[in-house]
């Protein structure tokens, strides 16, 4: 989801206009279920002329949220990590995960199955210890939170969430609940099938963490990102595709144990360090432009067209439009086989509306209004979000551009007068 597209009218009474939408493409009507909290939503909004014939500049699909509480969004303002609700229990923690065979476009290295002495997720390694942390583990870990994340989205518990999740990613599925419960609706609960992991070697004095990616045919992908914390295990960060079809996901990389390679947010070996596609891919949506480091989809150019309408859209109708996108967690990053790398990363945006010209009212669209109580504003609107991505770097060399792989974005505030 982009963001809280407005719509304009002339009087107290909003007359929804549908001008600005969601450029994400997840499928409408789609019965949304969790891997991970809530998925990748954007902000969203819609703008309304004082004139009915103004045309919509773009549809306005409904999209899932990455952490696993998918809710039907119009993508500005949600794309869910979260994918068609399963019943199926996650493969059990002793399982090896399956090859990927078979599986659609989506290419993955596995980890080998673990040895029969492993440890259980309640020794060090689970709780940020020394050890090294175990396949088995991962797994048992994941699907706790899974099912956790299942049961809390069912009964919208806040409180509960607070211990399967932390940082941005906790604030973000909280708000997805409390959206749910001001409009008096509820939010998908399910599991993603199938997860497999991989997991970067113990680094001393570091938290530990792993990936767990889930791909569900007909659905979509979610990749949720787990890490140790001294309170236990919390998913930080996911990202999700619910396009049918999820754009191809690069190999990523493991040694001769199974494990993967960890990479700085300074890593050199790339086109570009994985802070400098953040930073880049960030300015590219603050600045409403194309940026040509990256391959056009619906977390890069179609979010710059979006905001380019919206804001056409808004000076038309005598406002102005000021966006800002600013980085926030860790930058966490796995090589990838072809000596690239998948990133993944948080930001929070704000969309501000003003008034410059006295005349129309603006009032937001999809969560933003309903946090607003679907009223139409005089002076100003603005509503935050917070986002998260999943990206895949190029090697050096490479003539390839850099590929947002999925997003989770969800509504954290709106406010206007």
């Amino acid at each position: 989801m982009i963001g809280a597209g407005v719509w304009l009218t002339t009087s107290n009474t909003p007359r929804p206009g549908a001008l600005a939408a969601d450029p994400s493409s997840a499928p409408p009507d789609a019965d949304w279920g969790s891997a991970s909290s809530s998925a990748p939503a954007s902000p969203s909004a819609s703008v309304s002329s004082p004139s009915p014939s103004v045309p919509a500049s773009s549809p306005e699909p409904d999209a899932p949220s990455p952490s696993g509480a998918p809710e039907k969004p119009e993508k500005p303002e949600k794309n869910d990590k979260s994918g068609k609700a399963d019943t199926k229990p996650a493969v059990p923690p002793s399982t090896a995960p399956k090859t990927d065979a078979g599986e659609g476009t989506e290419t993955r290295a596995v980890v080998p199955p673990p040895p029969v002495s492993s440890p259980s997720p309640a020794d060090s390694s689970a709780k940020g210890g020394s050890a090294q942390l175990t396949a088995k583990q991962a797994y048992r870990i994941h699907s706790d939170y899974q099912h956790g994340l299942s049961a809390a989205q069912r009964d919208l518990d806040q409180v509960a969430m607070g211990k399967l999740e932390g940082g941005l990613a906790v604030q973000m599925t909280r708000a997805g609940f409390k959206t749910a419960e001001m409009e008096g609706g509820s939010v998908a609960a399910g599991i993603w099938p199938n997860p497999r992991v991989w997991i970067p070697r113990h680094v001393a004095g570091r938290p530990d963490w792993f990936v767990a990616i889930s791909t569900k045919p007909g659905v979509g992908r979610v990749a949720d990102l787990m890490s140790s914390t001294p309170d236990g295990w919390r998913l930080v960060a996911s990202a999700a595709d619910t396009r049918p079809t999820p754009d191809r996901f690069p190999v990523i990389a493991t040694d001769d144990d199974g494990y993967a390679t960890s990479l700085s947010e300074n890593a050199t070996g790339l086109v570009a360090t994985p802070r400098q596609v953040v930073d880049a891919h960030l300015a590219s949506m603050e600045r409403a432009e194309i940026d040509p480091m990256f391959a056009d989809g619906p977390w890069t150019s179609d979010i710059a067209l979006f905001w380019q309408e919206e804001r056409a859209q808004l000076e038309d109708a005598g406002w102005s439009l000021t966006l800002s996108y600013l980085p926030e967690g860790p930058v966490r990053a796995l090589r990838t086989a072809d000596g690239g790398a998948l990133v993944w990363y948080g930001a929070r945006s704000t969309d501000t509306r003003k008034v410059e010209r006295p005349g129309a009212r603006v009032g937001l669209k999809g969560a933003a209004a309903v946090r607003t109580g679907n009223r139409s504003f005089a002076h100003s609107a603005r509503a935050s979000y917070g986002r998260m991505y999943v990206t895949y770097i190029p090697p050096a060399g490479s003539p390839d551009p850099v590929r947002v792989l999925g997003d989770w974005s969800e509504v954290l505030e709106s406010h206007g007068d």
